[in-house]
């Protein structure tokens, strides 16, 4: 068994562990490299069928590209798609682009907050109706209390201190002291009433990890990931205003492969692009503590 079947298992056990012990559990989605091997992975592990809604937080900037491949891949696939947004801070224009609010409390509005109150039923869900393309607003807004997330501990610093079952509290807020030991592939699923639950399948694996299962699988991803002749991609994808693409030649996976491996790239972050990170000190800590993704 090589190193990315490892991968693999552990994360379908990861999955079907969440799936038999949590309630009311959803899969975040952002539409990233990251979010769609886990979702990938989901359908391995239930044969084909995601069983649980997929919720994407749409900020309203995000880059065109990437809403237009959530919603083609959504049908393709059949999958329960739910999107929540913080319509009042974007209906009074108190965002970073209107010039209201600095990067970080932008990310606090329209990513932490609107994350907490989706997650809640507090504010109003959005879901694809599969049959005519269309989102409609849900009528279930029963909370979601265990979320299925794609991080991993390699791509940033407070990411590293996560466990894979994780708890917060009903607020979303991340108290990093307090998270139960997990030794020998045995996780703690139960949790007492009111306690919201994180699960992280890919915490162990790299980027490289990620290129090579998406090249070994051929999953699709977005465009945006490649060099489309303007000598540049994205590494890591966000909203518009606040996200950059680096230098690269690389136009397909296994160019991207080829430049990870190359070392051309050790000495830049992975999220080097996203500004919101340099705003916070240089990592995502004091926003992930407060529900971030």
């Amino acid at each position: 068994m090589d190193h990315l079947d490892q991968l693999e298992n552990k994360s379908v056990h990861i999955l079907r562990e969440a799936y038999a012990n949590l309630k009311n559990l959803c899969m975040l989605w952002s539409i990233g490299k990251d979010s769609t091997v886990l979702l990938w992975l989901a359908r391995k592990a239930f044969f084909g069928h995601v069983p649980i809604p997929l919720v994407h937080i749409d900020t309203s900037f995000k880059i065109p590209e990437m809403i237009e491949y959530r919603d083609r891949l959504a049908m393709q696939w059949k999958l329960t798609m739910i999107y929540g947004q913080n319509e009042e801070a974007l209906l009074n224009k108190i965002t970073f682009p209107d010039g209201a609010i600095d990067r970080i409390q932008c990310c606090r509005v329209l990513k932490t907050q609107a994350l907490t109150n989706t997650l809640s039923g507090k504010a109003k869900r959005y879901k694809l109706n599969l049959s005519n393309g269309q989102y409609e607003v849900d009528k279930n807004t029963e909370p979601f209390t265990g979320v299925i997330v794609g991080v991993r501990a390699d791509e940033e610093g407070s990411r590293s201190k996560e466990r894979y079952f994780s708890a917060r509290d009903q607020e979303n807020l991340w108290d990093i002291g307090d998270q139960p030991p997990e030794f020998w592939n045995q996780f703690k699923t139960d949790f007492p009433p009111g306690t919201h639950v994180r699960v992280h399948p890919l915490l162990d694996w790299t980027e490289l990890n990620i290129w090579e299962y998406i090249e070994r699988e051929n999953i699709p991803t977005v465009s945006l990931y490649y060099n489309n002749g303007q000598s540049k991609r994205y590494r890591s994808l966000g909203c518009y205003p606040c996200t950059f693409p680096i230098d690269s030649e690389a136009a397909n996976v296994t160019d991207i492969i080829e430049e990870l491996k190359s070392g051309r790239l050790k000495n830049v972050a992975e999220r080097s692009g996203r500004a919101q990170d340099k705003d916070d000190g240089g990592s995502l800590e004091t926003l992930r503590k407060e529900g971030y993704m």
